[in-house]
């Protein structure tokens, strides 16, 4: 059997759920392009659509976030574990930590969407609740006369956000919520296929976003775009980076070897954000300077912006504190997991790869 290291280019499922052609730039999911879901769609709407397979009528879209309200509120012993843990435990960890304490009976295996959608609903409450104690305020309780992407902004800020935010977070969150076979995934479907619970599949998909390998860097992105300041500083910055070889942060992704088609939607809904803010006009400047001195410097990788450089665009106009990046990059993809879970389940074998052992051998035979 031939090693792969870190198991790349290995066919571990089939799956109905999403396609990454990174040739391409294609980004699908179940047959629809993930850039017009996310362009045209509600959150709820995308969401029910992953985890069924079919677009929701009328009648079952408000049924769905009815349900999907309902389980917004935190249980007082979820609330009781997040006041007992430490302010300087990290959002994700605490994150990990309360989600676990829901493996109840409730969430027995075999997964349901129910389940899916209990932990989906409920996971904005927890980062809200981790950050508004962190900043020494009161809990902001979950909004039911909002819709999902509207709630967590007003938890998280206090005020009830613009359509403009609204469209700009909703794209966002809609274009993370799948990519693939990636680390969390992988994990997640890993620790069901042994017929644990969907909670336990969550909590290691957790485990694996919270890697800075994986969980993206937007925050990373910020602070170059800060440090370069202004657009006639962008060329010679880059140039002193490229040079010393060092990476630009938010360009080139293992996958995508042409532009990340998630970045392509977030540049759109950035502008509406922006409003042609100095800021946004210097990231858009440098976008193309970058990209055409990466050719320069590193001829035919073929390295363009990923998911990350203009999320920081979207994230940063909105006024979402740093710390809250990732989670809220998992807030979203927690549906791709969940539904991953979900079609493990349908179809399950135990994952058992092979090893192939690299250390030494006994002199003789072993005697009994």
């Amino acid at each position: 059997m031939e090693y792969k290291k870190g198991l790349e280019g290995v066919i571990a499922a089939e799956t109905q759920i999403g396609l990454v052609d990174g040739t391409l730039g294609h980004l699908i999911y179940r047959g629809h392009w993930a850039k017009e879901l996310a362009l045209s769609y509600s959150f709820e709407e995308v969401a029910y659509f992953i985890w069924n397979g079919e677009f929701p009528t009328e009648g079952e879209l408000v049924t769905f976030k009815e349900q999907m309200t309902s389980y917004r509120e935190l249980p007082s012993y979820i609330k009781t574990i997040l006041d007992t843990l430490p302010n300087e435990m990290d959002v994700m960890s605490t994150m990990r930590t309360a989600i676990s304490a829901l493996g109840t009976p409730a969430f027995a295996w075999p997964p349901t969407i129910d389940q899916a959608m209990h932990v989906t609903a409920l996971l904005p409450s927890i980062i809200a609740y981790k950050y508004q104690k962190n900043q020494g305020a009161t809990f902001i309780e979950p909004n039911p006369q909002l819709d999902h992407v509207a709630n967590y902004i007003y938890m998280i800020k206090g005020q009830l956000p613009s359509e403009v935010e609204i469209k700009a977070l909703t794209a966002y969150l809609i274009l993370t919520i799948e990519h693939g076979m990636n680390a969390s995934t992988f994990a997640s479907r890993v620790v069901v296929s042994t017929e644990s619970e969907m909670i336990s599949g969550v909590c290691a998909a957790i485990g694996s976003m919270k890697g800075p390998l994986h969980g993206g860097a937007p925050s990373e992105v910020i602070e170059m775009i800060d440090e370069i300041g202004t657009i006639d500083n962008i060329e010679p910055w880059i140039r002193n980076k490229l040079e010393k070889g060092e990476k630009l942060m938010g360009f080139g992704h293992r996958v995508y070897k042409t532009r990340d088609p998630r970045s392509e939607a977030l540049k759109v809904v950035s502008k509406d954000l922006a409003q042609e803010s100095d800021w946004f006009n210097l990231i858009t400047q440098m976008e193309q300077t970058a990209i055409d001195l990466l050719e320069e410097y590193k001829p035919g990788r073929k390295l363009y912006t990923n998911v990350e450089f203009f999320a920081a665009a979207v994230l940063k106009g909105l006024d979402i504190p740093k710390e809250l990046f990732t989670p809220t990059f998992t807030s979203s993809r927690i549906i791709g997991w969940t539904a991953h879970i979900l079609e493990q389940s349908q179809d399950n074998r135990i994952f058992r790869p092979q090893s192939s052992y690299t250390g030494q051998m006994p002199e003789q035979a072993a005697k009994f």
